[in-house]
């Protein structure tokens, strides 16, 4: 039962009728494709806009959730009580002399891509990454060697009072899949890269490489969350999850994947449960077999 549906048009008041949809089912806005209905959906196309809803769902209590491209998060079966915020329609970016400006739910891909139109480098390790520059700079997101932590200038965020404020490099204080946004509890609401002069067939050069990288390793052809699980301290997690004899395991039609073994991915019909079934399988076995905990790197959310 949808609790929060009454609240329905206050919002519609404050970012409009186009933007705000009920009971809208999770599984159309996460890479993994599975999840239940949000009881309130709403894509803000201003920064003011996420500054009254989050003000609105802090002052009637409602919980809420902000998401970028959805590619590092798990919905479960029985959805999401309360409000999402998805960033989606705020994806500008801005090319000043060596600075990339890019607004929160600007994809990487497109960011990484502009920056090689420009002929500017650093960014081509995000070039595959399927996530937004909001959750990227959230979780420090890297590949192959590069994460934001390298090329971020300043981040635009609107803080835990409401109020923006511009964090600096240090500020956000980037670990691995750790920042002061996930401490603190901040919304980022664009930012700032700082790149450098290239050439541009060599940042070509090397987005392809990387791109054939990623076909050859990685599972592209079906849904999934990337990495599902955090590096541990001196390990790799696909070595222990492929050594721990669980590659190819499957739970319903989630299945350790062939290609990845870090990856964990939707073969067709899973549903979120028969996913975090298997990440308990894997982290139970892994644990077991090699005494390491598997943290998961995908944010799980939501409820049976």
């Amino acid at each position: 039962m949808n609790h929060y549906k009454d609240f329905q048009y206050p919002l519609e008041n404050i970012i409009g009728k186009d933007n705000v949809k009920i009971d809208e089912y999770m599984k159309n806005h996460t890479s993994f494709k599975v999840g239940g209905p949000v009881d309130i959906l709403l894509t803000p196309e201003t920064y003011e806009q996420i500054k009254e809803i989050i003000k609105f769902a802090k002052e009637k209590d409602i919980p809420y959730l902000v998401l970028g491209n959805g590619s590092n998060v798990l919905v479960r079966d029985g959805g999401v009580r309360g409000i999402i915020i998805k960033l989606c329609k705020l994806n500008n970016i801005k090319i000043e002399e060596n600075k990339i400006i890019a607004q929160s739910g600007a994809l990487l891909s497109k960011v990484s891509s502009m920056a090689a139109k420009n002929s500017l480098t650093g960014f081509e390790f995000a070039s595959g990454i399927p996530g937004s520059i909001g959750g990227a700079l959230t979780m420090n997101a890297g590949a192959y060697n590069g994460e934001i932590s390298q090329v971020i200038e300043s981040a635009y965020v609107l803080n835990s009072k409401g109020e923006f404020q511009t964090l600096t490099k240090e500020e956000l204080e980037l670990d691995y899949r750790m920042s002061a946004i996930i401490k603190y509890g901040y919304t980022v609401i664009e930012a700032v890269f700082n790149l450098k002069k290239g050439e541009q067939e060599k940042i070509y050069g090397r987005i392809d490489d990387l791109t054939n990288r990623r076909k050859e390793k990685q599972p592209l052809e079906y849904p999934s969350a990337g990495s599902t699980f955090k590096r541990p301290a001196g390990y790799f997690a696909a070595k222990l999850i492929e050594d721990s004899g669980l590659k190819g395991v499957n739970v319903g039609d989630a299945q350790v994947s062939e290609k990845h073994s870090g990856f964990i991915i939707n073969k067709g019909n899973a549903n979120a449960n028969d996913i975090i079934k298997l990440i308990k399988l894997v982290q139970q076995t892994v644990k077991e077999k090699f005494d390491v905990e598997l943290h998961t790197e995908v944010m799980i959310v939501g409820e049976d």
